[in-house]
């Protein structure tokens, strides 16, 4: 029998047919078998923070993280239990997601993100509940829900679906892969790279949970990773620059999915003019504006892509050379080197060219076209 060295009157016994625990002093005793097959129990060991057991024939088994167990009380309903801080670690492992983490044929690491547990009654189909991370300053880092967005279409070559929370009544499991928002990305359009966001830098977190009016939050730690030696300023460069790209892109991707619409409705709206010889003019000019947006579009993706290698055959375009330079600078050591911020200076110019011809169809051309197609007693392309 053993007694948690941090919450009194825990107590954990190993027995002929198991793991027993108890929350009271020994009062009362549950089954702690999880996945422990029924053996003897010939010694345990509490050891930083993981409780260990030695079995009779069946090796030794290691339940890591005793700090929900600790926390734990069978009455609570609405509760958000205090994450352990965590390390910024390379590598990733099966407890990162909301599985059960084990599996039978290898041995399987700790989470390598936050892990948030947080605790439930039983919540109607139309209650939703939402997790907020923020920074030390109370900056929103992400948002998580358990309403799946039903806008997003998931695609090859595209970014993937958001993590959605369980809202199971009892005890549900969350982890935080430390990282930023997931890029946007372009309705069927194919780019070989990744879009999720860069890992948080070392400091000060919270987590809010959100249910209804009610709101529990907790504060935890994210500690730098120990096999590199960066500072402060360091980390601090490397997410600023990470965060100013990443953003950068979603928002060309939004500009290039809200232009698209637009040409795509300009074009409509041309076919649908009626063959009379006052609206020639009109007819030119939107076919002129039409084929001015369209190049813009062919000039910041490739929308013939569709599936891997496609890009031997069609060369990728300027957001997903954007994209490619996230990728290459995203690492694990956190700097940014001097080529990266050459190329990063090269495409913002070549940017602000490019977001330059995207203003002038928001802001005047579609503008003067809409007036002539109202004038003509036509509809307008929708501005939003």
């Amino acid at each position: 029998m053993r007694e948690d060295d941090v919450r009194k009157d825990l107590l954990f016994a190993g027995t002929e047919l198991g793991v027993f625990v108890s929350f009271n002093g020994g009062k009362e005793w549950s089954s702690f078998q999880l996945n422990l097959p029924i053996t003897p129990i010939t010694d345990l060991r509490i050891h930083q923070n993981d409780l260990i057991a030695a079995t009779s024939g069946r090796s030794f088994w290691i339940l890591d993280d005793l700090t929900l167990i600790r926390q734990y009380k069978p009455a609570s309903e609405f509760h958000l239990f205090q994450p352990e801080d965590v390390i910024l670690a390379n590598g990733g492992s099966q407890m990162d997601g909301q599985s059960d983490g084990t599996n039978p044929y290898v041995g399987v690491n700790p989470a390598t993100g936050v892990v948030l547990y947080y605790s439930l009654p039983e919540l109607k189909a139309n209650e939703h509940i939402q997790l907020d991370i923020k920074d030390a300053n109370g900056n929103l880092v992400r948002t998580f829900s358990s309403l799946r967005d039903s806008l997003f279409q998931e695609h090859a070559g595209g970014p993937p679906a958001e993590p959605v929370l369980t809202k199971e009544k009892g005890i549900n499991r969350f982890v935080w892969n430390l990282r930023y928002p997931t890029i946007s990305g372009i309705t069927g359009t194919y780019m070989e790279a990744s879009f999720r966001g860069h890992k948080a830098s070392p400091g000060k977190y919270s987590a809010v949970l959100i249910s209804g009016a009610q709101k529990l939050s907790v504060n935890f730690q994210i500690l730098p990773n120990p096999l590199y030696a960066a500072d402060s300023k360091t980390y601090q460069e490397y997410h600023t620059t990470m965060l100013g790209m990443e953003t950068e892109i979603s928002r060309m991707h939004k500009l290039v999915t809200s232009l698209h619409e637009k040409q795509l409705q300009l074009d409509k709206i041309i076919e649908s003019l009626p063959a009379e010889s006052k609206f020639e003019n009109l007819k030119q000019e939107g076919n002129t504006l039409s084929t001015r947006m369209k190049q813009w579009d062919e000039d910041m993706i490739q929308r013939k892509s569709k599936a891997y290698d496609d890009v031997e055959n069609f060369p990728n375009k300027f957001t997903a050379d954007y994209l490619f330079l996230i990728n290459q600078t995203e690492s694990d050591i956190p700097q940014v080197n001097k080529p990266s911020l050459d190329l990063l200076a090269e495409y913002t110019a070549k940017w602000k060219l490019l977001e330059a011809r995207a203003n002038e169809f928001l802001q005047k051309d579609i503008p003067a076209l809409n007036k002539k197609l109202w004038d003509a007693g036509i509809g307008a392309v929708w501005i939003k």
